[in-house]
Protein backbone atom coordinates (compact mmCIF):
# COMPACT_ATOMS: atom_id res chain seq x y z
CA UNK A 1 0.00 0.00 0.00
CA UNK A 2 2.16 2.69 -1.22
CA UNK A 3 1.68 5.88 0.06
CA UNK A 4 0.87 5.25 3.57
CA UNK A 5 3.09 6.16 5.48
CA UNK A 6 2.45 2.98 8.00
CA UNK A 7 4.64 2.94 11.44
CA UNK A 8 5.44 -0.33 11.68
CA UNK A 9 8.19 -0.44 15.15
CA UNK A 10 6.15 -0.94 18.49
CA UNK A 11 8.39 -0.65 21.44
CA UNK A 12 6.92 -2.43 23.94
CA UNK A 13 6.73 -5.46 26.23
CA UNK A 14 3.02 -7.57 26.88
CA UNK A 15 1.42 -6.47 29.96
CA UNK A 16 3.74 -3.90 30.97
CA UNK A 17 2.99 -0.15 31.22
CA UNK A 18 4.87 2.47 29.06
CA UNK A 19 4.35 6.25 29.52
CA UNK A 20 3.79 7.28 26.16
CA UNK A 21 2.98 11.24 27.13
CA UNK A 22 2.22 13.16 29.92
CA UNK A 23 -1.13 11.59 31.50
CA UNK A 24 -1.14 8.83 28.74
CA UNK A 25 -0.12 5.15 29.54
CA UNK A 26 -0.81 2.27 28.10
CA UNK A 27 -0.70 -1.81 28.39
CA UNK A 28 -0.73 -4.07 25.78
CA UNK A 29 -2.90 -7.22 25.74
CA UNK A 30 -0.63 -10.58 24.67
CA UNK A 31 -3.50 -11.52 21.74
CA UNK A 32 -1.43 -10.72 18.25
CA UNK A 33 -2.89 -11.47 15.42
CA UNK A 34 -4.07 -10.71 11.92
CA UNK A 35 -6.05 -8.13 12.92
CA UNK A 36 -4.41 -6.89 16.27
CA UNK A 37 -1.09 -6.93 15.14
CA UNK A 38 1.15 -6.69 18.26
CA UNK A 39 -2.03 -6.61 20.45
CA UNK A 40 -4.85 -4.89 21.87
CA UNK A 41 -3.56 -1.27 23.44
CA UNK A 42 -5.02 -0.31 26.77
CA UNK A 43 -4.88 3.42 27.29
CA UNK A 44 -5.14 4.85 31.08
CA UNK A 45 -5.50 8.71 30.91
CA UNK A 46 -4.53 10.89 34.00
CA UNK A 47 -2.95 9.49 37.35
CA UNK A 48 -4.56 8.82 40.62
CA UNK A 49 -8.16 8.76 39.87
CA UNK A 50 -8.10 7.49 35.92
CA UNK A 51 -10.05 6.69 32.80
CA UNK A 52 -9.28 3.57 30.67
CA UNK A 53 -9.64 3.19 27.28
CA UNK A 54 -10.60 -0.24 25.81
CA UNK A 55 -10.10 -2.62 28.72
CA UNK A 56 -9.01 -5.48 25.78
CA UNK A 57 -10.18 -8.87 25.43
CA UNK A 58 -11.09 -11.21 28.22
CA UNK A 59 -7.62 -12.32 29.36
CA UNK A 60 -6.90 -12.98 32.50
CA UNK A 61 -3.20 -11.91 32.43
CA UNK A 62 -4.58 -9.21 31.10
CA UNK A 63 -6.85 -7.90 33.82
CA UNK A 64 -4.03 -9.22 36.07
CA UNK A 65 -1.21 -6.84 34.65
CA UNK A 66 -4.12 -4.13 34.03
CA UNK A 67 -5.06 -4.09 37.90
CA UNK A 68 -1.58 -4.44 39.13
CA UNK A 69 -0.39 -1.51 37.19
CA UNK A 70 -3.99 0.59 38.75
CA UNK A 71 -3.51 -1.13 42.51
CA UNK A 72 -2.56 1.95 43.74
CA UNK A 73 -4.88 4.53 41.68
CA UNK A 74 -8.91 4.62 41.52
CA UNK A 75 -10.50 4.22 38.11
CA UNK A 76 -13.63 6.69 37.55
CA UNK A 77 -14.67 6.05 33.83
CA UNK A 78 -14.06 2.52 31.25
CA UNK A 79 -14.30 4.37 27.72
CA UNK A 80 -15.35 1.33 24.58
CA UNK A 81 -14.32 2.34 21.51
CA UNK A 82 -16.35 -0.47 19.73
CA UNK A 83 -18.27 -3.57 20.42
CA UNK A 84 -15.59 -6.23 18.67
CA UNK A 85 -14.44 -8.37 21.76
CA UNK A 86 -10.61 -7.78 21.30
CA UNK A 87 -11.59 -3.58 22.83
CA UNK A 88 -14.25 -4.41 24.81
CA UNK A 89 -14.25 -8.39 25.59
CA UNK A 90 -13.04 -7.64 29.22
CA UNK A 91 -14.98 -5.25 29.82
CA UNK A 92 -17.21 -6.79 32.37
CA UNK A 93 -14.63 -8.09 34.55
CA UNK A 94 -12.64 -5.13 34.35
CA UNK A 95 -15.63 -2.91 35.65
CA UNK A 96 -16.52 -5.26 38.56
CA UNK A 97 -12.92 -5.29 39.66
CA UNK A 98 -12.82 -1.55 39.91
CA UNK A 99 -16.12 -0.87 40.53
CA UNK A 100 -16.43 1.84 37.23
CA UNK A 101 -19.13 2.50 35.19
CA UNK A 102 -18.76 1.73 31.64
CA UNK A 103 -19.06 4.45 28.81
CA UNK A 104 -19.49 3.66 25.38
CA UNK A 105 -22.14 4.46 22.25
CA UNK A 106 -24.26 1.28 22.71
CA UNK A 107 -24.41 -2.42 22.12
CA UNK A 108 -23.40 -4.23 19.17
CA UNK A 109 -25.57 -3.53 16.31
CA UNK A 110 -28.08 -5.50 15.32
CA UNK A 111 -27.22 -8.00 12.08
CA UNK A 112 -28.54 -5.94 8.61
CA UNK A 113 -30.09 -8.65 7.47
CA UNK A 114 -30.08 -7.15 3.79
CA UNK A 115 -26.72 -8.06 3.18
CA UNK A 116 -24.96 -11.95 2.71
CA UNK A 117 -22.27 -11.21 4.86
CA UNK A 118 -20.18 -13.13 7.47
CA UNK A 119 -18.92 -11.62 10.68
CA UNK A 120 -15.45 -11.22 10.70
CA UNK A 121 -13.48 -13.69 13.18
CA UNK A 122 -12.24 -10.92 15.47
CA UNK A 123 -16.20 -11.45 16.47
CA UNK A 124 -18.28 -9.00 18.29
CA UNK A 125 -19.44 -9.04 21.62
CA UNK A 126 -23.03 -9.22 22.33
CA UNK A 127 -22.78 -9.53 25.89
CA UNK A 128 -21.32 -5.77 25.89
CA UNK A 129 -24.07 -3.27 27.12
CA UNK A 130 -22.77 0.33 28.69
CA UNK A 131 -24.10 1.86 31.54
CA UNK A 132 -23.88 5.05 30.40
CA UNK A 133 -24.61 6.22 26.39
CA UNK A 134 -22.28 8.48 24.85
CA UNK A 135 -23.24 10.25 21.76
CA UNK A 136 -21.03 12.55 19.59
CA UNK A 137 -19.77 15.61 20.71
CA UNK A 138 -20.11 14.52 25.16
CA UNK A 139 -17.44 15.88 27.79
CA UNK A 140 -16.08 13.78 30.02
CA UNK A 141 -13.54 14.89 33.25
CA UNK A 142 -11.50 13.71 35.58
CA UNK A 143 -9.33 15.72 37.98
CA UNK A 144 -6.37 16.09 35.63
CA UNK A 145 -8.04 15.28 32.23
CA UNK A 146 -10.60 16.01 29.94
CA UNK A 147 -12.03 13.96 27.15
CA UNK A 148 -14.42 14.24 24.09
CA UNK A 149 -16.40 11.85 22.47
CA UNK A 150 -16.46 11.79 18.61
CA UNK A 151 -19.02 9.40 17.01
CA UNK A 152 -16.72 8.19 13.53
CA UNK A 153 -18.73 5.26 12.36
CA UNK A 154 -17.49 3.16 9.60
CA UNK A 155 -15.52 0.16 11.01
CA UNK A 156 -18.97 0.00 13.15
CA UNK A 157 -21.68 2.14 13.42
CA UNK A 158 -21.20 2.61 17.11
CA UNK A 159 -17.70 3.50 16.79
CA UNK A 160 -16.23 6.36 18.79
CA UNK A 161 -12.93 7.86 19.27
CA UNK A 162 -12.14 9.58 22.09
CA UNK A 163 -9.90 13.06 21.77
CA UNK A 164 -8.38 15.23 24.07
CA UNK A 165 -8.12 18.44 23.55
CA UNK A 166 -5.79 20.42 25.45
CA UNK A 167 -3.08 17.67 24.31
CA UNK A 168 -4.40 18.01 20.76
CA UNK A 169 -4.34 14.19 20.78
CA UNK A 170 -6.73 11.60 19.60
CA UNK A 171 -7.34 7.79 20.27
CA UNK A 172 -8.87 6.24 17.34
CA UNK A 173 -9.42 2.67 18.31
CA UNK A 174 -9.63 0.96 15.06
CA UNK A 175 -11.05 3.82 12.80
CA UNK A 176 -7.24 4.64 12.51
CA UNK A 177 -4.49 1.90 12.98
CA UNK A 178 -0.96 2.83 12.68
CA UNK A 179 0.33 -0.93 11.21
CA UNK A 180 -2.47 -1.41 8.19
CA UNK A 181 -5.26 -0.10 6.87
CA UNK A 182 -9.01 -0.66 8.88
CA UNK A 183 -11.17 -3.47 8.13
CA UNK A 184 -14.78 -2.16 7.30
CA UNK A 185 -16.75 -5.30 7.00
CA UNK A 186 -20.37 -5.45 6.28
CA UNK A 187 -23.26 -6.21 7.43
CA UNK A 188 -22.04 -3.12 9.93
CA UNK A 189 -19.03 -1.68 8.37
CA UNK A 190 -19.59 0.83 6.02
CA UNK A 191 -17.57 2.40 3.24
CA UNK A 192 -19.20 5.44 2.67
CA UNK A 193 -19.69 6.23 6.21
CA UNK A 194 -16.08 5.52 6.72
CA UNK A 195 -15.32 7.86 4.39
CA UNK A 196 -17.40 10.94 5.88
CA UNK A 197 -15.38 9.80 9.27
CA UNK A 198 -12.15 10.41 7.44
CA UNK A 199 -13.30 14.03 6.22
CA UNK A 200 -14.44 14.64 10.08
CA UNK A 201 -11.11 14.04 11.36
CA UNK A 202 -9.82 15.88 8.34
CA UNK A 203 -11.56 19.36 9.66
CA UNK A 204 -10.05 18.56 13.34
CA UNK A 205 -6.66 19.88 14.49
CA UNK A 206 -5.86 17.12 16.29
CA UNK A 207 -1.59 16.45 16.52
CA UNK A 208 -1.16 12.71 17.77
CA UNK A 209 -3.19 9.55 17.51
CA UNK A 210 -2.94 6.50 19.16
CA UNK A 211 -5.36 3.31 18.09
CA UNK A 212 -6.25 0.60 20.10
CA UNK A 213 -3.76 -1.15 17.46
CA UNK A 214 -0.39 -0.33 16.86
CA UNK A 215 2.02 2.81 17.35
CA UNK A 216 1.01 6.09 18.01
CA UNK A 217 0.72 8.01 14.37
CA UNK A 218 2.47 11.72 13.93
CA UNK A 219 1.66 14.09 11.88
CA UNK A 220 -1.64 12.67 11.15
CA UNK A 221 -3.73 14.68 9.00
CA UNK A 222 -1.21 13.21 6.26
CA UNK A 223 -1.90 9.94 7.17
CA UNK A 224 -5.70 10.04 6.93
CA UNK A 225 -5.58 11.85 3.82
CA UNK A 226 -3.01 8.55 2.33
CA UNK A 227 -5.48 6.33 3.69
CA UNK A 228 -8.50 8.29 2.10
CA UNK A 229 -6.81 8.22 -1.54
CA UNK A 230 -5.76 4.39 -1.20
CA UNK A 231 -9.69 3.72 -0.14
CA UNK A 232 -10.59 5.60 -3.53
CA UNK A 233 -8.10 3.71 -5.20
CA UNK A 234 -9.88 0.35 -4.04
CA UNK A 235 -12.70 2.10 -5.59
CA UNK A 236 -10.82 2.38 -9.00
CA UNK A 237 -9.58 -0.64 -8.96
CA UNK A 238 -12.28 -2.63 -8.01
CA UNK A 239 -13.96 -0.99 -11.36
CA UNK A 240 -11.27 -1.72 -13.11
CA UNK A 241 -11.49 -6.19 -12.00
CA UNK A 242 -15.20 -6.03 -13.10
CA UNK A 243 -14.29 -4.05 -16.80
CA UNK A 244 -12.27 -6.97 -16.88
CA UNK A 245 -15.05 -9.59 -16.49
CA UNK A 246 -14.03 -10.31 -12.67
CA UNK A 247 -17.89 -9.88 -11.78
CA UNK A 248 -17.66 -11.71 -8.49
CA UNK A 249 -16.15 -10.97 -4.84
CA UNK A 250 -14.41 -14.10 -5.09
CA UNK A 251 -12.22 -13.33 -8.03
CA UNK A 252 -12.04 -9.71 -7.56
CA UNK A 253 -10.23 -10.42 -3.98
CA UNK A 254 -7.85 -12.68 -5.37
CA UNK A 255 -6.66 -10.63 -8.20
CA UNK A 256 -6.45 -7.56 -5.74
CA UNK A 257 -4.75 -9.32 -3.14
CA UNK A 258 -2.47 -11.39 -4.44
CA UNK A 259 0.54 -10.89 -2.79
CA UNK A 260 -1.14 -10.16 0.78
CA UNK A 261 -1.10 -13.31 3.51
CA UNK A 262 -3.99 -15.27 2.87
CA UNK A 263 -5.57 -15.44 5.94
CA UNK A 264 -6.80 -11.64 5.76
CA UNK A 265 -8.54 -12.85 2.33
CA UNK A 266 -11.61 -13.34 4.04
CA UNK A 267 -11.65 -9.61 5.50
CA UNK A 268 -10.16 -8.27 2.02
CA UNK A 269 -13.41 -10.10 0.45
CA UNK A 270 -15.65 -7.77 2.59
CA UNK A 271 -13.73 -4.84 2.31
CA UNK A 272 -14.53 -5.50 -1.26
CA UNK A 273 -18.01 -5.97 -0.74
CA UNK A 274 -18.05 -2.25 1.21
CA UNK A 275 -16.71 -0.71 -1.56
CA UNK A 276 -18.88 -2.55 -4.02
CA UNK A 277 -22.47 -1.73 -1.67
CA UNK A 278 -21.41 2.37 -1.83
CA UNK A 279 -20.63 1.96 -5.40
CA UNK A 280 -23.91 0.48 -6.25
CA UNK A 281 -25.31 3.50 -4.08
CA UNK A 282 -23.63 6.17 -6.18
CA UNK A 283 -24.16 4.60 -9.45
CA UNK A 284 -21.20 2.99 -10.78
CA UNK A 285 -22.21 -0.33 -10.87
CA UNK A 286 -24.56 -2.45 -10.69
CA UNK A 287 -25.76 -6.03 -8.93
CA UNK A 288 -27.91 -8.47 -9.71
CA UNK A 289 -29.66 -8.11 -6.44
CA UNK A 290 -29.08 -6.76 -3.24
CA UNK A 291 -25.14 -6.79 -2.84
CA UNK A 292 -23.68 -9.80 -1.27
CA UNK A 293 -20.78 -11.91 -1.11
CA UNK A 294 -22.59 -14.02 -4.41
CA UNK A 295 -23.95 -11.50 -6.51
CA UNK A 296 -22.65 -10.40 -9.73
CA UNK A 297 -21.60 -6.77 -10.61
CA UNK A 298 -21.69 -4.68 -13.99
CA UNK A 299 -19.92 -1.65 -14.42
CA UNK A 300 -22.36 1.14 -15.46
CA UNK A 301 -21.41 2.69 -19.01
CA UNK A 302 -21.83 6.16 -18.59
Amino acid sequence: MAGIPFVKDVDFTHGVVDQLAPGIRRVIANNPGPFTYTGTGTYIIGTGSVAVIDPGPDRDAHLDALLATLKDETVSHILITHTHSDHCGLAKKFAEATGAPLYGFGAHPIRKKEYDAPDLDEGADRSYKPDIVLKDGDMLEGSDWRIETVHTPGHLSNHLCFAMPAQKALFTGDHMMGWATTVVAPPDGDMGDYLESLDLLLARDDEIYFPTHGAPIENPKRFVRAVRTHRLMRDAQIVDQIKKGRTGIKEITAAMYADVDKRLHGAAALNVLAHLIRLVRIGTVTCDGAPGMTNKYQFVVS
